[in-house]
């Protein structure tokens, strides 16, 4: 995958913290800050799903209702969820 350069400006303290952490680290800026957007996005990943399970739990009812258990009862492993 090529590479995209981009152009941010941060404070000077910011800017001395996040050198230091690569630095820490042993990586250069470039991944350092590439970690921290990775990381970012992982958490929006979970975040999303913990949100998608609560309301599924919430709602569950609802659904079955509506549309049915899609799952035959014989099918299920270890009894119901």
């Amino acid at each position: 995958m090529g590479k995209k350069q981009l152009n941010v400006r941060v404070d000077a303290t910011t800017a001395e913290m996040a050198r230091e952490r690569a630095e820490q680290q042993g990586i250069s800026m470039n991944q350092y800050i590439e970690r921290l957007v990775l990381q970012d996005m992982g958490e929006t990943g979970l975040r999303f799903v913990d949100a998608a399970a609560q309301f599924m739990k919430e709602y569950e009812s609802e659904f079955l209702a509506e549309f049915g258990d899609p799952v035959a009862p014989g099918d299920r492993q270890g009894g119901r969820r």
